[in-house]
């Protein structure tokens, strides 16, 4: 990893943490066009992961946890459940600045 994306990652690690105890859209693609989308909460954020409370069926609740690098890359993809807007824009989908 070059010293950008450790940048990245160091700023969405940042920014999850704020966003503790707030809701959170999360779509994940597990591969195998196999996508999963959930509802959850920011429940903390460590070093190389973040874990989100996720409701499930019949008021049970699981933990999903997720890698800043694939939020990084677009693998996971956090967006605000009331707007639909993305909280973190991938990288390959940045625009230049030059």
């Amino acid at each position: 990893m070059d010293e950008l994306e450790v940048n990245h990652v160091d700023e969405i690690k940042d920014k999850l943490a704020q966003m503790v105890g707030e809701r959170v859209k999360v779509k994940a693609n597990m591969g195998r066009t196999r996508v999963i989308e959930r509802m959850g909460t920011v429940k903390t954020v460590h070093p190389a992961v973040f874990i989100v409370e996720v409701n499930e069926r019949r008021g049970r609740t699981s933990r999903q946890s997720y890698q800043y690098v694939d939020v990084l890359t677009g693998t996971v993809e956090l967006s605000d459940p009331e707007s639909g807007e993305h909280i973190f824009t991938p990288l390959g989908n940045q625009s230049d600045e030059h």
